[in-house]
């Protein structure tokens, strides 16, 4: 075949896909485009800590528009998921380096950005505050005096801020005896372990568009994960009726946790307000590392065990660093201290996560959601546990592990575990019997967001296709193929003739937000309960109440009537709802309660090669076993479980922000790595699933254990590490006798 033959059939196969990712047709939020539309860009603190004291905005070019705290004195003072904490711009005072002070709106963006160099400011420097455990005592510098606590959708969190310190939340619990369970080990190990900061780096920036109708009705287009929430926000925030805030999703692409919550959505607003036009604004990647990133975290683990490697005491205490605001921080703290806990029967626990402010950028949720820094603690416990047993940590594991009908530390019955069979899948992989030097397992349980509610439309329309209805947000997962499937399996119709409506809350149905990995298991259920009552609907409607209906090339008919078909268009305008909502949620005082409605479960082992002269180390081997439940879309899981490897490879070895105190020394692709393609190794894994159980969230469960597979693997060959990433030179540093 010549190569003009080639190309002409590849035009042929891509044309055939009708993807308008592959096509390059897809518009996401940094093409959105409004007539009459203004760029924006903001002008950032340079100080960590500080009191605004003038703006001068004399040397604005006419046609610039300006927001300044001064603006937004008719706003509510704040806002934030968890904490109404951050303002709009900075009203008098600044708490991080990149904090937005002024932002500009021009007819381009780069007059914008010569009209945000012309923008002078006055501070005055405060003390600021970088130490993690000091910040989380009384006594010293306070990031925040006063903020309040939200009452957003999202905020399932009871929150127990500390008076006098910059911890905005601590979650405790304690099962059994907690510490005091410790008088029943006969080998006790302690061990402090820290995970960096890393970014989202996803190859979109944030973007977002902004308007308001001649009713004063404000649109607002971006990609956002939580398009309900923040239309709540919004609407608090602007002090109006939630129906008086319209929000459009934009396909994104990539977030990874870093869209969830509002970012740019309230400066192009009121930037909007004050100019009387359309205004878009689009960060650059420098400040796409200022406006969110991931916790960094330190944890302290103490486990005990009797002599047999039966354990029976864990004490967990960490610190969270969320920044300047608190975004999510709160629930990463305390979603990352359970997972610290380990998928194990441990009679007595003890934790305590203190979530705490400081003056850096603000860190929120990420891909593994506190589970990755969490279970690098726990799982790299384990094995140094099982060095001092002198056991396979294997089968230290093994003999420990949760089973179905067992209680988990916040008191909670298990049910549809499987972590068992996902450990041994990974075992197996790197041939753990045939020696263990240069091999590293490790198993997690992670949690999904508990209580929880989603709903789903499902519609005829004039041309006589069901339109699914749904706030799920695509983002590169492939949601929608995921909803179409499970949409046209609910209604027994041929798959071609179900399509996703557009994500807009004018639109959609109530969805808490697509996070969590919760989205294919929450919607499976939403929608089967939405394609049943429209079955029930058009049976009545076509005179066959009760009856089983059959589709296909535009049709309705009964399975008692075959030859009576009624044509689809004949029923536009039908539509059924479904609902689900999950039950749970647990103490933050003692931990107790359901922390999961479903565990996410998986396990990964690694086997590595290290150059003894310049400490790299090479993965010759990864897999990862993650529960599946029941898989909808293969090729789509099968991307979700590879992609998250790469993402914890990331972790393991590469990616870290550095500061120095309150200044971020990594702001481009250059200083802060990710993997390349040269870095990965052969990836392979396992979707286990067991017949008649629902669809289980996996976008995320293969992130966490595989930092922790890696570290235990170097440990077998003298590499002894307790913080990530474990870059070449740490891994030199950490060097000790095999």
């Amino acid at each position: 075949m010549s190569l003009s033959q080639r190309a002409t059939r590849l035009r042929q196969r891509v044309a055939s896909v009708h993807d308008e990712r592959v096509t390059g047709a897809i518009r996401y939020s940094i093409d959105m485009e409004a007539p009459g539309m203004l760029h924006a860009r903001m002008v950032r603190s340079p100080y960590p800590h500080a009191t605004v004291d003038a703006i001068d905005l004399s040397a604005l070019p006419d046609g610039v528009v300006a927001l300044t705290g001064a603006d937004i004195a008719d706003l509510e003072p704040g806002f934030g998921p968890l904490l109404e904490d951050q303002p709009v711009v900075a009203r008098d005072r600044v708490r991080h380096i990149g904090d937005i002070v002024v932002a500009v709106a021009a007819a381009s963006d780069r007059e914008a950005a010569a009209a945000a160099e012309a923008v002078l400011i006055d501070y005055t420097p405060l003390p600021g505050v970088f130490d993690l455990r000091a910040a989380s005592r009384p006594g010293g510098p306070l990031v925040h005096e006063t903020f309040a606590i939200s009452d957003n959708e999202a905020n399932i969190v009871g929150l127990r801020p500390l008076a006098d310190t910059n911890v905005c939340h601590r979650f405790q619990l304690l099962a059994g005896r907690g510490e005091a369970g410790f008088d029943e080990a006969e080998v006790v190990v302690e061990e402090t372990y820290r995970v960096a900061a890393t970014a989202h780096a996803s190859m979109e920036p944030h973007a977002a568009l902004a308007w308001w109708d001649e009713d004063g009705r404000l649109v607002v287009i971006s990609g956002n994960q939580a398009p309900f929430v923040n239309r709540q926000a919004l609407a608090k925030l602007f002090r109006l009726p939630e129906d008086r805030v319209r929000m459009v999703v934009a396909p994104m692409g990539g977030s990874f946790g870093a869209k969830i919550f509002m970012r740019l959505e309230p400066i192009v607003a009121a930037l909007a307000r004050k100019a009387g036009r359309p205004v878009r604004a689009v960060l650059t990647r420098e400040e796409e590392f200022l406006t969110l990133n991931r916790h960094p975290a330190e944890i302290v683990i103490r486990l005990g065990a009797r002599r047999d490697g039966t354990l029976v005491a864990k004490e967990v205490r960490s610190w969270w660093d969320t920044g300047a605001y608190a975004d999510a921080g709160p629930s990463v703290a305390q979603k990352g201290a359970v997972s610290a806990i380990g998928p194990y029967r441990i009679p007595h626990v003890a934790v305590e996560s203190l979530c705490v402010y400081t003056n850096r950028p603000p860190n929120g949720a990420l891909r593994g959601y506190g589970a990755t820094q969490g279970v690098w603690a726990s799982e790299r416990c384990m094995d140094t546990l099982a060095e001092g047993l002198g056991m396979d940590p294997l089968e230290l594991r093994l003999m420990n592990l949760l089973h179905e009908g067992d209680r988990f530390a916040t008191g909670e019955t298990m049910h549809d575990l499987q972590l068992e069979a996902c450990l041994r899948r990974a075992a197996e992989a790197v041939e753990w019997g045939a020696g263990r030097r240069g091999k590293g397992l490790s198993v997690l349980m992670k949690m999904m967001q508990t209580p929880s509610r989603t709903s789903a439309a499902l519609e005829v329309d004039a041309r006589g296709h069901f339109v699914l209805r749904s706030a799920t947000t695509e983002m590169g997962q492939r949601s929608t193929i995921t909803q179409r499937r499970l949409a046209a399996e609910a209604l027994g119709a041929p798959l071609e003739m179900v399509e996703v409506g557009r994500n807009d809350t004018d639109l959609v149905p109530f969805d808490t937000r697509t996070t969590s990995s919760r989205s294919t298991h929450m919607m499976s259920f939403a929608i089967a309960s939405a394609a049943e009552q429209l079955k029930e609907r058009m049976a009545e409607v076509i005179g066959a109440p009760g009856q089983p209906l059959r589709f296909g090339k535009g049709r309705v008919w009964t399975e008692a009537a075959p030859e009576r078909s009624t044509p689809l268009t004949a029923l536009a305008g039908l539509r059924g709802d479904g609902e689900y909502r999950s039950q749970g949620g647990i103490d933050p005082d003692t931990g107790q309660g359901i922390a999961s409605s479903e565990w996410h479960q998986g396990a990964a082992a690694a086997e590595v090669a290290v150059d003894a002269e310049t400490g790299l180390c090479t993965i010759t081997r990864l897999h990862a076993a993650v529960y599946a439940g029941r898989v909808v879309d293969r090729a789509g899981a099968e991307l979700q479980n590879e992609g998250s490897m790469v993402m914890g490879v990331g972790s393991a070895l590469f990616e870290q922000l550095v500061y120095d105190d309150g200044q971020l020394t990594t702001t481009n692709m250059s200083d802060f790595n990710v993997p390349s393609f040269l870095d990965v190794p052969l990836l392979t894994h396992d979707l286990l699933e067991v017949p008649g159980t629902p669809p289980h969230g996996l976008g995320e469960t293969a992130v966490p254990p595989v930092p922790p597979a890696i570290g235990n693997a170097l440990a077998t060959l003298g590499y002894d590490l307790r913080d990530l990433p474990m870059t070449p030179e740490t891994i030199l540093a950490g060097e000790r006798s095999a």
